[in-house]
């Protein structure tokens, strides 16, 4: 059935129009309100109470927004949603070994509360109620009479809210609960429970009557689904290690009897609840939510069901269908040709021009996952060795630890091979990010820079250091080693230094004005300068010998400040006093233009081979 074909067109001025996702989840509950099959769960008497008609659906990002339609907003219990959450967290309160001594992962293929247990006495799975009583006993065991408010204090933390707990359905469940009490004896007489029946019974109908909603349930999906990190709050709810055990037990039994028609369909981890809830994670991309009380015959959601079938085959998010090229994570690979922001002195270009392969960059894109980094190493390897290799990380948000080991390993052998490995850009939002800067942390030889242009000075500075390039900055150059003024006669390069006035600026001191008049050029003859946009962008550092301002000779007003990163020392000349110069020298004056056009073009073939390098990979 498709959905879409149902639900009823909505007018441009509807607001989801603009929103093709909101559009689309409006639509999908529109032709499912008069969804009626399924039943309303009746052997907890307080779950009889539930208005059948109630449908909600909330869907929220990773990057912390939450789409909601319907009933989003309407509080129903949780149920065995909690169960995944509970097995979450008894993994990372009492570790692996503890939990998998008492609860097995496989599925069982039998209803939720089947008191068949496997052959060596354990649960077949946490998401079954044997299994997830037995989780409840494990956090009594670690947290004694606080267990259920450390669950609920969990649950809300998933979730962004504090949660509260319906008193009525517990009151309920306790009084039916004789089937629970059946699963939980049998365990405690297996050994699998080792408190007391009825406080670790308690903790589970507590667990079970905690109140949330259909939004409530997409944040808790989304945390999941970013790695155990809430993406509204920020917060880091559980260890990524937990987050893939719960799903990868969400994928093969969240849905009871029916996960596998579910992964089989749909293709997302997912849990349900009697209550009326399902919840949905796609791993790196979205969770989702969704509430109605009618029930099929597994106990699962009937409208649900059909809401997480729907957004799945309608945007392909079955989890095993994915499609991506790991090529596209090298946004750009060149060798050391016009990619430094830094001027440099004639001799020490010299150097860098006639060892352009010294150095290497490659800038990265995206999450980089295991197979990204081999394709990278596997680059890396298939060109000869450069001295220096820059591995640039600003557009990389996220890093899986795998890949995060397979790039220390590699760092660590590059080292060894006599490359010089230097890291920029990295911010540490992810594990894998994180598990890289404690390498770089350890490792006191290992260079990393928060910004590329960085990387690549100090990378200039070592090949020109390697080479015996560095003499010390006299503490004034004559202008006539000035580039714009290459091939000037001496006698006219004096007469420019007495129209022009000497300045003096200390470190720190903004010389120049984004966006001021242009009425005056400087001639570079000590000290160093920065080029930066008005939101601190540096565009170049220049050294002696260089002129800045120089662009007043085309017109127009300042395009960026300029600052003195030390003392500075230059020649200042007017326009006024320049084109004075030019009346009288009229030839002299067309070849400073002319110099002045060699480095426009100069620049302009920098901007052009960067373009390239980034249009070529």
């Amino acid at each position: 059935m498709n959905i879409l074909q149902k639900a009823p067109k909505h007018g441009k001025s509807d607001r989801a129009a603009a929103n093709p996702l909101l559009h689309f989840l409006v639509q999908t509950h529109a032709a499912l309100a008069q969804e009626g099959s399924g039943t309303v769960a009746d052997y907890i008497s307080e779950l009889q109470k539930a208005d059948p008609r109630q449908l909600g659906i909330a869907l929220a990002t990773l990057d912390g927004h939450v789409y909601a339609v319907g009933d989003a907003a309407v509080p129903f219990t949780i149920q065995s949603i909690s169960k995944a959450f509970v097995f979450a967290l008894a993994l990372e309160t009492l570790g692996q070994e503890r939990v998998e001594a008492a609860i097995g992962v496989e599925p069982s293929g039998d209803a939720f509360n089947s008191i068949r247990l496997r052959p060596d006495n354990r649960p077949f799975n946490p998401m079954v109620n044997s299994g997830a009583i037995a989780c409840s006993g494990l956090i009594y065991e670690a947290e004694g009479d606080k267990a259920a408010e450390r669950i609920r204090d969990v649950l809300g933390r998933f979730a962004g809210r504090k949660l509260d707990t319906d008193e009525a359905v517990f009151a309920s469940e306790r009084l039916t609960g004789d089937r629970n009490r059946a699963i939980a004896y049998l365990l405690h007489n297996y050994g699998i429970i080792k408190g007391g029946v009825d406080a670790v019974l308690d903790v589970y109908f507590r667990q079970c009557s905690v109140l949330i909603t259909a939004r409530d349930l997409a944040l808790m999906a989304a945390t999941l689904a970013n790695g155990g990190i809430n993406p509204v709050s920020g917060e880091r709810v559980i260890s990524p290690y937990a987050v893939a055990r719960t799903l990868s037990v969400m994928t093969s039994s969240g849905m009871y009897d029916f996960a596998g028609e579910w992964i089989y369909r749909v293709g997302l981890p997912a849990k349900s609840g009697v209550g009326g809830g399902i919840l949905a994670a796609l791993p790196a991309q979205l969770g989702l939510g969704s509430f109605s009380p009618l029930l099929d015959e597994h106990g699962n959601s009937v409208r649900g069901l059909k809401v997480c079938e729907a957004l799945s085959a309608h945007f392909d998010l079955h989890m095993l269908n994915r499609t991506s090229d790991v090529r596209t994570c090298i946004v750009a690979d060149y060798d050391f040709e016009w990619v430094s922001p830094r001027g440099r002195q004639p001799h020490e270009q010299k150097i860098l021009d006639q060892h352009r392969s010294a150095v290497r960059v490659l800038e990265l894109t995206g999450t980089l996952t295991f197979a990204n980094v081999d394709l990278i190493a596997r680059r890396i390897e298939a060109k000869p060795a450069s001295q220096v290799l820059i591995l640039d990380f600003g557009r990389v948000p996220l890093m899986s630890t795998g890949a995060a080991t397979m790039l220390v390993d590699m760092l660590v052998a590059l080292k060894r091979l006599g490359t010089t490995p230097v890291l920029s850009g990295i911010d540490r939002k992810s594990a894998g990010l994180n598990k890289l800067g404690a390498h770089l942390n350890a490792d006191a030889e290992m260079r990393n820079f928060g910004l590329l242009d960085e990387a690549i000075e100090w990378a200039e500075d070592q090949i020109i250091h390697r080479l015996g390039g560095f003499t010390q900055l006299v503490d004034t150059m004559d202008l006539a080693e000035q580039e714009l003024l290459t091939g000037l006669p001496p006698e006219l390069v004096e007469e420019i230094v007495k129209l022009g006035s000497t300045r003096r600026f200390e470190a720190g001191e903004r010389i120049i004005e984004g966006g001021s008049a242009a009425t005056s050029i400087f001639f570079l003859q000590s000290g160093k300068v920065s080029v930066k946009l008005a939101n601190g962008v540096r565009l170049a550092t220049l050294v002696p010998g260089v002129a800045f301002g120089e662009m007043a000779l085309v017109g127009g007003r300042r395009s960026a400040d300029v600052w003195a990163d030390t003392v500075v020392l230059c020649t200042e000349l007017s326009l006024e006093r320049f084109y004075g110069f030019r009346e009288i020298h009229p030839q002299i004056g067309e070849k400073i233009m002319r110099n002045l056009a060699a480095l426009l073009a100069r620049r302009l073939g920098r901007a052009n081979t960067r373009i390239d390098l980034l249009s070529a990979n």
